[in-house]
């Protein structure tokens, strides 16, 4: 919870950055109150097993968000990886050594065989983090997510780890 209010602090000055790339949100999402919503749902996903979120922290505060979502166990060991950068780092390395950390957690801390992410299909600067990591791209899925207030197309990728 003591990053609730670092994270809107991160959002506030991101918003406009994230707006082409996330879902729309609404205002109290990024006041102090609405982290604490989102960090109490994702203190539950923690508690079941099914997320896993790690912030990303400087001097600055809060650089960006990397979560390990929508974790299955059984047959498939498989969760979904999804992530976001500030604008004042973006293109200096940051989230790519971020996802190789987050995948040597997937695989050596939480037992995960597969991680999967989606980037929408002009966002080559994600796409570029993915394949730096060893994500292979295998196919796009129409209409996948409501992304900028639009059902937009992502391209799928996957690491088998």
């Amino acid at each position: 919870m003591a990053d609730a209010a670092p994270l809107a602090v991160a959002f506030q000055a991101n918003r406009s950055h994230l707006a082409p790339w996330e879902p729309v949100r609404a205002d109290d999402f990024y006041t102090v109150e609405g982290q604490r919503k989102v960090l109490r749902r994702r203190r539950a996903e923690v508690d079941s097993g099914t997320a896993l979120s790690m912030v990303l922290s400087g001097e600055e505060g809060i650089l960006g968000l990397l979560t390990l979502s929508s974790i299955v166990r059984g047959a498939f060991q498989n969760a979904h990886l999804g992530y976001w950068i500030s604008h004042a780092v973006q293109g200096k390395g940051l989230m790519t050594a971020a996802v190789a950390a987050a995948v040597g957690i997937a695989k050596d801390g939480l037992g995960l065989h597969r991680l999967e992410g989606a980037t929408l299909v002009h966002n080559v600067a994600s796409q570029r983090v993915l394949e730096k990591n060893g994500f292979e791209a295998y196919g796009t899925a129409s209409a996948y997510l409501q992304i900028a207030g639009q059902w937009q197309d992502h391209r799928m990728y996957q690491r088998i780890l």
